[in-house]
């Protein structure tokens, strides 16, 4: 009976740690393809997206307006420096620096748990109404590393465009998973950007909040 019963625990010892073991390869692997993905549509969105920001609303004769916007698909109505850029068939509204992060990344317009597996996404409001969220997963090629950012630390956001919202930690907080009220409660206190990403258990947000540098916008 003894003898059974250690070969009973040596066993669901070898299947909780073959289970751990998968468990992190998987979550290697999708980190590895999510770098892969932002990376292939990093280098086609940064093609598309002028190097000096241009201005579509004002003063353009409507001829060539039309020529230029003729690129970009838009998700909401409110203005055209929200238009997004159509990649295999997601749009994105720009890309996200993280200077001292190393990170480059292509943001989506809209965000599904299928697209967090792509790159980032607006999770809510936008850069030029200074209430932009943008949500991620907890990959280290993406969000992951989003805890290591200090107070002063910068961070750039260029739309489709070519406007460069520039920004300044000003600290970082863990929210609680399912406290949706907390999350959107930087927007009255004029937190201009949010980044968040789930811990690694899953129950908390991992949330940055930032402040806009305006003499830095371009």
């Amino acid at each position: 009976m003894k003898s059974n019963s250690w070969i009973l625990v040596v066993t669901l010892g070898v299947l909780c740690i073959l289970s751990a073991f998968l468990l992190c390869w998987h979550n290697v692997r999708q980190s590895k393809d999510a770098a892969d993905a932002s990376e292939s549509v990093i280098e086609i969105l940064k093609n598309k997206i002028p190097d000096e920001y241009v201005d579509i609303t004002e003063a353009t004769p409507p001829s060539t307006e039309e020529d230029l916007f003729a690129e970009y698909e838009k998700d909401e109505p409110e203005s055209k420096s929200d238009a997004g850029i159509v990649i295999d068939k997601n749009s994105y509204c720009g890309y996200i620096s993280l200077p001292s992060l190393g990170l480059e990344l292509p943001v989506m317009s809209d965000w599904s748990y299928d697209k967090l597996n792509i790159s980032p996404c607006r999770y809510s409001g936008s850069a030029e109404t200074n209430d932009l969220i943008i949500a991620a997963h907890n990959f280290y090629s993406h969000f992951g590393k989003i805890d290591d950012l200090v107070s002063g630390d910068r961070i750039v956001f260029t739309n489709t465009l070519g406007k460069k919202y520039i920004y300044t930690v000003a600290y970082t907080e863990v929210i609680d998973g399912e406290d949706i009220t907390q999350m959107f409660s930087g927007q009255s206190e004029e937190w201009d950007l949010t980044l968040f990403t789930c811990t690694l258990s899953g129950k908390s947000r991992v949330t940055v909040r930032a402040d806009l540098v305006p003499e830095e916008t371009t």
